[in-house]
């Protein structure tokens, strides 16, 4: 076991970010008593740098499997963005709003009438922020203590490639040493040039989950995941939201008939679009953020002005600061830590997942490659199908797809069927009232091999699961058509469009 040696005594590195200086010693002021050095020990087997979704999977799993494990997370608490300041508490709000939407302007509809309908916003904030300390204290007192992984928060950096030290989030400094270490550092929020974020007025997605009023009119940069489904959240609690994107569609990666179906829903809840529009810079003033654009392709500038502007325009990865440029791991342009296709780095020894290295910033994409890397190290194997990762949007309607979209596939000159079915042909849909949206397939013209499925509506994330089963196992639209689903149900509408891609759908 390796040890952590302090001026007065040795303790685990397991206990090194709990240390506490005897009483004497914090009387006598004496700092440098928190600091620690390596002692010649047994190194661990694998140490992962980073606690998200990648970094305390891949632990977990290289615990099971028998090697003796570390994982070091600056920020105190495991999970990563996704569950602390992302995908977790973004969905707690989501779910929250569209329940007080739902109340304050369809129930009545539904015969279900309730009166003085209002919204308790720090009530809202305090169930996210409960949703998450729930999830991410979980890992480290249930997870990592039943697989006996040793967790020391702190900010680790290379010595060596087989040497991290690390400087302990409560002070102080421990060496640590490993024969196998996996970067999953994760990424962080891209900043727009000339435009300072504060968290208040001009927010990012951690500042958008946790503004402490609703504000009267929302603006926001960038019309992707992350922007739309937090100015639906705003927009719902009666924020008037406008998306401004600099492309001409929204929903990067959305097959673009399913994009132009989602704006225009959108927009008949409320909230506005502007594409093709140049944010140029902002301004703070009296209280409110002016907002210089133009035309992406050039002319004449206007002014917008909001009083909260939220910068959402993608996510960079988090690699500074490691060491990597003094141990020769190489790195693209773009910061990214360049792999092999077993998750290797240009230094032995040394593997990268998730966020910091290539491929979509996806929670369960990174889950994936650490349980695969892990793999790997044990028995040389591992997978992951990267043409069967799921993207899913958990506004009201949802969106979510898999594989190929059609421009993908005319790009490459692939031929191929399509074969579409309303949700508001489908039984459950129609009896819920909630029948906006459609499901999509795209099959290989001859051979009817399923590449792509695409869904806008009602419990689209939840049903992509069954699409994603399909292109992992090489399906055919017709084994989906000829598979029996339950009726009354929403899949009955997936049943349907893979009928419709093959031969003809019933209900249609």
């Amino acid at each position: 076991m390796l040890c952590t040696r302090t001026t007065t005594q040795l303790v685990r590195p397991s206990m090194a970010s709990t240390l506490v200086a005897p009483r004497s010693a914090v009387a006598a002021g004496l700092s440098a008593y928190r600091r620690g050095l390596a002692t010649a020990a047994e190194p661990y087997d694998v140490a992962v740098i980073g606690g998200g979704p990648g970094g305390y999977v891949a632990a977990i799993k290289a615990a099971q499997l028998g090697y003796k494990t570390v994982c070091i997370e600056k920020r105190g608490a495991l999970g990563g963005t996704c569950l602390n300041v992302g995908c977790i508490p973004s969905k707690a709000m989501l779910n929250n709003s569209h329940i007080y939407h739902q109340t304050k302007h369809d129930l009545a509809n539904r015969g279900i009438d309730v009166s003085d309908v209002k919204l308790n916003l720090p009530k809202m904030l305090a169930a996210k922020n409960a949703s998450v300390t729930g999830l991410t204290s979980g890992i480290e007192s249930y997870l990592f203590k039943k697989h006996k992984i040793d967790y020391v928060k702190g900010t680790a950096k290379f010595s060596s490639p087989t040497q991290l030290n690390v400087a302990l989030t409560e002070g102080g400094e421990t060496m640590l040493e490993a024969k196998n270490v996996i970067i999953a550092t994760g990424s962080e929020v891209t900043p727009f040039p000339g435009i300072e974020i504060d968290e208040k007025q001009i927010v990012s997605s951690t500042g958008a989950l946790d503004l402490q009023e609703v504000p009267k009119k929302m603006i926001v940069i960038g019309g992707g995941v992350i922007g739309l489904e937090l100015g639906s959240v705003w927009s719902r609690l009666g924020a008037e939201v406008q998306v401004v994107e600099y492309m001409g569609a929204i929903g990067a990666g959305m097959d673009s008939e399913i994009a132009k179906n989602f704006q225009k829903i959108l927009t008949k809840q409320g909230l506005k679009f502007k594409v093709n529009t140049k944010v140029i810079g902002a301004e703070k003033k009296d209280g409110k953020v002016f907002l210089n654009v133009e035309s992406a392709k050039g002319g004449k500038a206007e002014t917008l002005d909001a009083d909260v502007v939220l910068v959402a325009i993608g996510r960079r990865p988090v690699t500074k600061n490691l060491g990597l440029e003094d141990i020769g791991v190489e790195m693209d342009n773009k910061g990214r830590i360049v792999i092999d296709d077993q998750f290797n780095t240009s230094i032995k020894g040394i593997k990268c997942i998730g966020d910091a290295t290539f491929g979509p910033m996806l929670a369960h994409k990174a889950e994936e490659e650490g349980i695969a890397a892990v793999e790997i190290l044990k028995t040389g194997h591992g997978h992951v199908n990267y043409d069967a990762i799921p993207s899913v949007v958990y506004t009201h309607p949802e969106v979510a797809w898999v594989g190929k979209n059609e421009e993908e596939l005319k790009a490459a000159g692939v031929k191929f069927k399509v074969g579409k079915f309303p949700f508001s042909a489908n039984s459950r849909a129609k009896t819920n009232q909630d029948s906006e949206g459609i499901v999509k397939f795209i099959t290989e013209k001859d051979t009817d091999q399923i590449l792509g499925v695409h869904i806008i509506g009602p419990n689209a994330g939840e049903m992509i699961g069954e699409a994603v089963l399909a292109v992992e196992y090489g399906a055919s639209a017709e084994d989906i058509g000829r598979t029996c689903h339950a009726h009354p149900t929403l899949s009955e509408a997936f049943k349907e469009a893979a009928m419709a891609a093959y031969d003809e759908p019933i209900h249609m």
